[in-house]
């Protein structure tokens, strides 16, 4: 009888191992690279007018909201320092069935995500050089994307750096010109958009609502654990500070919208309010510098999303829940390359669909991710390890009870096409469980005992380690 012990699941089991070169700074970049720092733009037409000219308001209540989901993500990650994300987090909460369906719904917003940064890419770059068509940039940008991701994160995180250094710069110049070209200056209309307004509360959270997709890739942070220099104190770090950084960015901007169109009907297209707005405090000079730093923005963008989707994906083969193939690592970079081409393969639904359609499908994973990780943290740190008293129940049981109930208010503001796809994609993970159950596969019950994973676990008083017992995913502890 073979009593050679299963490699774990959640962690290495021999071979070569993803690369830890990343630090906070690093980390930072890429969750500010993920969400897309000029993506305020593609909903400021949409958020501007539901709020009633209010959109600053609504950023700042979208990002208040989606700091508690990010809270429960950074908890998540200083206990589960592991690749996988919001499917490493239900796995070690709620069992791996449980992780797999979350991280199934998961590959949704990230498979999809990508998708969304290839058709505004093929719009953007038509829009600049109309001799190009739409669905050749789509593949040139798709293409890109599918080196960058074998490549790996050593070299991508400097292009992030450039990317990200030069969106900021652009909304500082759009806010500086917007300053000295605002037809009427003065501190009531800096004021104005931030208040609630003639019609209350109400319109003000109904733009939070369609604004706080803005955010949508925070959470990608949390899927690179295992390429963390210091995961248990970065990744938290830079899942937080990427959000903050990023709804603040969105707030100036759109405050310095506000003073170059003090009145939002004058906008001619709300679509493209972006250029419009560009246009208005700098010229096309400005125009064109923002299509092309947002064109790079796009292209990285969509890398972050499939680097993200890649490692769930590595993460499920690993755990031998997908095949394994899909957890094989290119020599040279240590990346899980496979699982990057099946992404690149699939994204070529991306010449087949249209944006509004790839919209719908990432706000279905999306959200599943962000309601479980609230609730997995309470089921982890507040039930399972007792992480309580009265800065313990706040971090580990209110704050996450918030994130969830707004995550829950989210869930009203999809489009009931929405629910049909995610439904019929759960349906199909839920089939695939059940084969793989059915063909004799094991679902591992998954080890997250991080004392090898960095060297910092003896430091490291929350965290369950090789000086502390731990527990396996269904809640039994283990010397």
């Amino acid at each position: 009888m073979n009593t050679k012990p299963k490699p774990a699941a959640g962690k290495p089991s021999g071979g070569p191992t993803l690369k830890r070169v990343l630090g906070l700074p690093s980390l930072v970049a890429f969750g500010l690279t993920s969400m897309g720092i000029l993506s305020v733009v593609a909903v400021y037409g949409a958020g501007t007018e539901i709020s009633d000219g209010h959109l600053p308001a609504a950023y700042l209540a979208a990002l208040i909201a989606m700091l508690f989901t990010a809270h429960s993500y950074g908890q998540m990650a200083r206990h589960v320092p592991v690749t996988g994300g919001a499917y490493a987090y239900a796995s070690r909460a709620f069992g791996q069935p449980v992780g797999f369906l979350v991280g199934w719904a998961m590959m949704l917003d990230y498979l999809f995500l990508p998708m969304v940064n290839f058709l505004l890419f093929g719009l953007y770059l038509n829009s600049l050089l109309p001799g190009i068509p739409p669905q050749l940039a789509v593949l040139l940008c798709l293409l890109a994307v599918g080196l960058f991701s074998v490549i790996g994160v050593a070299w991508i995180k400097k292009m992030n750096f450039v990317v990200v250094s030069a969106s900021v710069a652009v909304i500082l110049v759009f806010v500086v010109l917007a300053i000295l070209n605002a037809p009427s200056l003065s501190l009531e209309n800096v004021v104005r958009p931030l208040s609630l307004g003639d019609g209350g509360i109400a319109p003000v959270m109904a733009a939070g609502a369609v604004v706080a997709f803005a955010f949508l890739g925070f959470d990608g942070v949390s899927t690179l654990s295992e390429e963390a220099r210091n995961p248990k104190r970065d990744i938290p770090r830079g899942i937080i500070l990427s959000t903050l950084f990023a709804g603040l960015g969105y707030t100036l901007f759109s405050v310095a919208g506000s003073l170059v169109a003090p009145e939002w009907r004058t906008i001619q297209n709300l679509d493209a309010a972006g250029t419009e707005l560009m246009q208005a405090a700098g010229g096309d000079v400005l125009m064109v510098v923002f299509v092309v730093v947002n064109l790079g923005g796009l292209v990285l963008c969509g890398t972050a999303a499939q680097m993200s989707v890649s490692r769930v994906i590595y993460a499920m083969g690993r755990d031998r829940i997908l095949p394994s193939v899909l957890a094989r690592l290119q020599p040279r970079f240590r990346t899980p390359y496979v699982a990057a081409l099946l992404v690149s393969a699939v994204s070529l639904v991306a010449l087949l669909i249209t944006l509004e359609q790839a919209v719908f499908m990432i706000n279905f994973g999306a959200l599943i991710a962000f309601a479980v990780v609230n609730l997995a943290t309470i089921k982890v740190l507040f039930f399972d390890l007792r992480k309580r008293g009265w800065v313990g129940t706040l971090r580990n049981l209110l704050l996450p009870l918030l994130g969830f109930a707004f995550i829950a208010w989210l869930w009203t503001s999809l489009a009931w096409f929405t629910y049909l796809l995610g439904a019929a994609w759960l349906a199909v993970g839920v089939v695939i469980l059940v084969l793989r159950r059915g063909r004799g596969g094991n679902l591992l019950a998954l080890d997250f005992d991080d004392a090898a994973h960095d060297d910092d676990a003896a430091h490291d008083d929350d965290v369950t380690g090789a000086n502390a017992p731990s527990e396996s995913a269904d809640g039994a502890r283990i010397p």
